[in-house]
């Protein structure tokens, strides 16, 4: 498996560490009993994402942080990164308590976000592995390096 970047971010044991604190945050995709598909996330309490976020699962939090879109590397370029993701969002909307969506990304991934109805709230410090996320949290709407993203669960529409 490969993130739409093409490394992902989290360890196995990260991801069996996410899976077992909320695996209501993660879905796959499954084609004749064989995994195509994920998206991992967790719980977050904060307005914005911080490195500690990577790590952490925050339970009965107003925010899902979406860590990892990954789609093995056989399946891709098909299509099934954007229809999980949607599908994934739709899921989300039916949470109680749910409110948004967060995710960090490298830029070029800005606008495979942006289609899937995500929008660029500002610059990052965050770190994973080898690649630095430029994205972090400007509120200022007119920033125009930004990759902060955010969904509101309850409209479908950017927060």
């Amino acid at each position: 498996f490969i993130s739409v970047s093409g490394e992902c971010p989290l360890t196995l044991d990260e991801v069996l560490s996410f899976l077992g604190q909320c695996p209501e945050l993660s879905m796959g995709w499954f084609e004749e009993g064989q995994l195509v598909a994920f998206i991992i996330g967790s719980g977050w309490d904060k307005e914005k994402l911080e490195q500690e976020a990577m790590t952490t699962h925050v339970p009965d939090s107003p925010t899902v942080h979406i860590h990892v879109l990954s789609v093995h590397r056989h399946c891709r370029q098909q299509g099934k990164g954007s229809i999980l993701l949607w599908r994934y969002l739709q899921y989300l909307r039916c949470l109680p308590g749910l409110r948004r969506a967060l995710l960090v990304c490298e830029e070029f991934l800005v606008p495979f976000y942006q289609k899937a109805g995500f929008k660029e709230k500002g610059a990052s410090a965050i770190t994973v592995g080898a690649i630095h996320l430029e994205a972090w949290l400007m509120h200022d709407e007119t920033a125009d390096v930004s990759f902060f993203s955010s969904f509101d669960l309850d409209s479908g529409h950017h927060a």
